[in-house]
């Protein structure tokens, strides 16, 4: 590639006043080593997503564009999630640049990796994954769960990156087919492969966060699991046609061996069987009706087509191209 490429990181925020002072810079270090280095063009930028913050997090965005033409940020009218705050950037993004990076704000990527993102860009792959080469800093917890997570979407047929979260280089021409994408229950990480175009992978070791809490506790993890699974595979209702199939011929099996019972004269009363089975078809049921219930759920929702998420400011220098 003769031209290069501009770079647009794209960064979600949410209640982030804490740490955002800290890797702002880095950031700006990072991106001003590339452009010194050759890769990037000159006019790159760095794009915060303000995801309805409750605190000073816009008010620090503001102060960075002014302070620096490489910052922007754009601020959503109110708290729409990571997913959504993170597609509004790239959305916002994918009509003034080449390639963008996602990156969160917390510190605990590599943005040191983001040299191999560009090198593999300039190399002719249109998507580069972030991968973590290992989950050392995590929790015994959290990294058998995380592991557990992405072999139980594999099997449930969903194509995703083990061990990739957001972290990506995309370039200008994969986000313009990806706008194309248009459903309100979006799983970033498990949607990006459906897009196509020739990709790889780049392996970081992730930090600990470098200020603040984070943001994701276990409610909001199990629900981003869940979104995961059934935004990408129905896999599940099969599981539950399957179980059904199953009790149906069990409960044949049963009838037929309660008549013959019935008729040797061999019946014991008793109410151990029957409450055993009473509750193992009656958690099936309720399961089964989750299951059913989440898919139903996430069908009402795209029916109504209502907006993934709404940008009600801007810093000025958002759409100044230089």
């Amino acid at each position: 590639m003769s031209k290069k490429p501009k770079l647009i990181i794209v960064i979600p925020c949410y209640n982030e006043e804490q740490v955002l002072p800290v890797t702002a810079p880095l950031f700006l270090e990072k991106i001003e080593g590339l452009i010194d280095a050759g890769k990037i063009a000159e006019d790159s930028k760095i794009m915060f997503v303000n995801d309805g913050s409750k605190d000073n997090t816009w008010k620090i965005i503001k102060d960075l564009s002014k302070q620096n033409a490489a910052y922007t940020g754009i601020c959503l009218s109110r708290n729409r999630g990571h997913q959504n705050a993170l597609l509004a950037g790239l959305m916002d993004a994918k009509d003034k640049c080449d390639i963008t990076i996602s990156i969160d704000c917390d510190g605990q990527d590599d943005i040191n990796a983001m040299d191999e993102m560009v090198d593999a860009y300039l190399d002719g792959a249109e998507i580069v994954y972030g991968v973590r080469n290992n989950r050392d800093s995590d929790t015994a917890f959290k990294r058998s769960t995380a592991q557990g997570y992405y072999k139980l979407l594999n099997k449930m047929g969903a194509e995703v990156v083990y061990n990739h979260a957001d972290y990506r280089l995309a370039s200008s021409k994969v986000l313009n087919e990806f706008a194309k994408f248009e459903e309100v229950n979006i799983y970033l990480r498990g949607m990006f492969p459906l897009v196509g175009f020739k990709s790889t992978c780049v392996y970081y070791e992730r930090h600990e966060r470098m200020k603040g809490e984070s943001h994701y506790p276990l409610h909001k993890m199990l629900a981003l699991a869940v979104d995961g699974i059934t935004s990408l595979s129905i896999k599940p209702i099969r599981i539950i046609t399957g179980m059904g199939i199953f009790m149906s011929l069990l409960s044949i099996i049963l009838i037929i061996y309660v008549l013959i019972s019935f008729g040797s004269g061999n019946v014991v009363q008793g109410w151990s069987s029957n409450v055993i089975i009473v509750l193992l078809i009656g958690g099936i049921q309720m399961i089964s009706l989750g299951v059913i219930g989440e898919y139903v759920g996430k069908i009402y929702l795209e029916t109504k087509h209502r907006p993934r998420f709404i940008i009600s400011e801007k810093t000025e220098n958002s759409d100044v191209e230089e």
